[in-house]
């Protein structure tokens, strides 16, 4: 991702600017943050590269991560995560951006150390206070890593590497732009997931995307539809319903439509019943002004997206973004808040009402 642009969709710019887990796996126990810590040095120092399931995962009970905002460090004035722990008890977050440096290598950015740096500074941080993560791997800017390697199993390698640097339990693969949009690399995403599951049991994964007013469009459901074919289980398809171009009601309403569009499509393609269907989907929504002049996504509307995933116990209730959540000031820009009236923290704090 580009530094100066931001990262998701063309977050904020034109206007103010842009778990499930299986119940199978039970409740089981975290690994201390000193664990994590003594895991990524390993890894640093020539421990399990790349291919290599990161020893010892150790999955969260179900629920434990379905409520997981985005927070981006490198970009919008990001709050110290511990601080939001403190103030609003969520306890897990989705960190942007991992990209590639220009080869089939992951870094943050495409240009941040996986390990050794702020971002593991960060990491250990939360981990410490109680709290653990989702790493995020995509969004619209930059070069990604599923166009940059080109077969794979070279992508799950860089997967994998991601994984083993954190000892990560979930992943999230936001596939967006010409990742998305090229067959070849929807194909080589699924491909590369499928191998990432069965290297790293109980791992959770999600698949996030942009989405309609009425559900995935023609390459959403196409990849939905390779998944499908792939055999890959994937643990939650997830949409962002926002960046519409155009819709009718409010945004709660408008996303509600969406969910019930992916439900469709997902049990289409896998054959689930109703249950299972809502059960392997998810909303990554956004906070207030959107890109589009029409959208302002309010808390009256994550209320309403709350209500939805608490009554079809849907894989994942997230948001774009924790940087964003707080009103702005005089000269600030909709990278570092949400557009409209509220206190800090406001959507994130309904977000971490939803338990799974």
């Amino acid at each position: 991702m580009h530094p100066a642009a931001p990262p998701r969709r063309l977050v904020a710019v034109l206007a103010g600017l842009s778990c499930l887990l299986l119940p199978l796996l039970g409740h089981l126990p975290k690994a201390s943050a000193a664990e994590y810590a003594d895991q990524a040095r390993t890894t640093a120092n020539g421990g399990p590269g790349p291919g290599s399931p990161a020893p010892g995962i150790r999955a969260a009970g179900p629920g434990a991560m379905a409520a997981a905002p985005y927070e981006y460090l490198g970009w919008g004035d990001p709050q110290k995560p511990t601080d939001v722990m403190a103030a609003t008890g969520v306890k897990w977050f989705t960190l942007a951006f991992v990209l590639s440096d220009g080869t089939c290598n992951p870094k943050w950015d495409g240009d941040r150390p996986l390990t050794g740096g702020s971002d593991q500074k960060a990491i250990d941080s939360i981990r410490a206070a109680g709290g653990d993560i989702v790493v995020s791997v995509g969004g619209w800017s930059g070069d990604k890593l599923g166009e940059k390697c080109t077969s794979a199993t070279a992508l799950a390698g860089a997967y994998q590497k991601v994984i083993n640097a954190y000892r990560l339990k979930a992943l999230d693969i936001d596939i967006e732009d010409t990742e998305f949009s090229k067959a070849t690399v929807r194909q080589r995403v699924v491909d590369a997931l499928k191998i990432v599951k069965n290297a790293n049991p109980g791992i959770v994964t999600y698949v996030t995307m942009g989405t309609t007013p009425t559900g995935p469009d023609a390459t959403g459901k196409d990849l939905i539809k390779r998944g499908a074919a792939a055999g890959l289980d994937n643990d939650g398809w997830v949409v962002m319903p926002f960046d519409f171009g155009g819709h009718s009601g409010t945004m709660g309403a408008a996303t509600v439509s969406a969910l019930d569009g992916l439900k469709a499509a997902v049990r289409s393609a896998y054959g689930y019943g109703d249950d299972d269907a809502y059960r392997h989907i998810g909303v990554s929504s956004m906070n207030g002004k959107t890109d589009e002049p029409d959208e302002t996504v309010t808390t009256t509307d994550f209320r309403t997206i709350l209500g939805y995933a608490q009554q079809h116990h849907i894989a994942r209730f997230a948001f774009w973004s924790v940087n964003r959540d707080r009103a702005c000031g005089s000269g600030s820009d909709g990278d570092t808040c949400s557009g409209v009236s509220q206190s800090p923290y406001d959507f994130t704090e309904i977000v971490v009402q939803y338990k799974g």
